[in-house]
């Protein structure tokens, strides 16, 4: 009897420290660890990847098998009280527990939870096969809570789509982190890096000069009329408008461009980038890029032009880290 008892208890205290320690690796992994080992034919990597992108079963076999791991340690605790102690008497069934909680708390929770902070890929891979199995084994109970889960979903004011684009962007911040303590990316990467993260989205409106505000020459003026005028407003590039055609935008020339050209004209008038005023940020700057232009008119879902952006203005949030 003695023997069941601790058995009992062992293996409940085994498993309390599995799925603690697993479900502390699952928060804490690099997904993009698991990624490459699942593309390197690791098929428990891929099993743990496939997870990853079902985090609710990850979570509800983690909290079965917690479950049934506490209630194995507890009829172990009093099945050996009652062993050691015969009688009708259930105080060393109640102080037996209590006796028995520090070990618990410690072997079953704080030590596993702790080394899988410290190495979670290594750790949730060892006893990724044990975990995979229980996941089979423990459908049927994790399926209810799967379902429950889902239809809760359905009243929550934030999709599970956001969430898991809230975490995947906060693996991608610790990476970075990771990689700038190692001395693999400096500071001025990670800040860029952080910028692009934080900017992806945003709509280029955001970015948008109006056109009352956007300094601009027009086609008939002379080439030294043009030189004065960027050099007033500091500017790059000069938006270029038709002669008489007064607001609309047909080009733009570079500063660089009208000083290495040795002629008195005009020549060199290059095309507006034109895009939408719902475009994301990085889209517009890349396709800025892409093109190798200065600047990019932006339209509204009308087609009316509602101001410029600069590939220069664009670029300089990137290095701020965002703001």
């Amino acid at each position: 009897m003695i023997w069941l008892a601790v058995g009992l208890a062992g293996v409940g205290l085994f498993f309390s420290a599995f799925f603690s320690g697993s479900e502390t690796g699952f928060y804490r992994a690099t997904r993009i660890r698991l990624v490459l080992d699942a593309l390197g034919g690791d098929r428990v990597s891929r099993g743990l990847h496939w997870l990853t992108n079902h985090p609710t079963l990850f979570i509800a076999t983690a909290l079965v098998g917690n479950n049934l791991a506490n209630y194995l340690v507890s009829l172990g605790i009093v099945m050996g009280a009652q062993a050691i102690w015969e009688g009708q008497s259930h105080v060393p069934d109640l102080i037996a527990p209590l006796v028995l909680a520090p070990i618990l708390f410690v072997y079953g929770e704080l030590l596993p939870k702790n080394l899988s902070l410290r190495a979670p890929n290594r750790l949730l891979r060892i006893g990724g096969p044990l975990f995979l199995v229980c996941v089979v084994l423990f459908f049927p109970v994790s399926m209810v809570l799967w379902g429950l889960n889902w239809v809760l979903a359905h009243f929550a004011t934030e999709s599970p789509e956001m969430i898991r684009l809230r975490i995947a962007r906060r693996e991608l911040q610790r990476i970075l982190e990771e990689g700038h303590e190692a001395g693999i990316l400096r500071p001025s990467q990670r800040s860029l890096a952080q910028g692009i993260f934080a900017l992806a989205s945003r709509p280029i409106h955001t970015y948008v000069v109006p056109p009352a505000k956007v300094a601009r020459a027009t086609s008939d003026m002379s080439k030294e009329e043009i030189l004065e005028l960027a050099r007033r407003h500091h500017l790059s590039a000069v938006p270029l408008e038709g002669a008489g055609d007064e607001g609309r935008l047909i080009g733009y020339v570079r500063v660089a461009d009208l000083r290495l050209d040795p002629s008195a004209e005009v020549m060199t008038v290059r095309p507006l980038l034109m895009v939408a005023q719902n475009d994301s940020y990085i889209n517009v700057l890349t396709r800025l890029h892409g093109a190798k232009e200065n600047l990019a008119e932006v339209l509204d879902e009308d087609g009316r032009a509602v101001g410029i952006v600069t590939a220069a203005s664009l670029r300089e949030p990137l290095f701020r880290g965002g703001r």
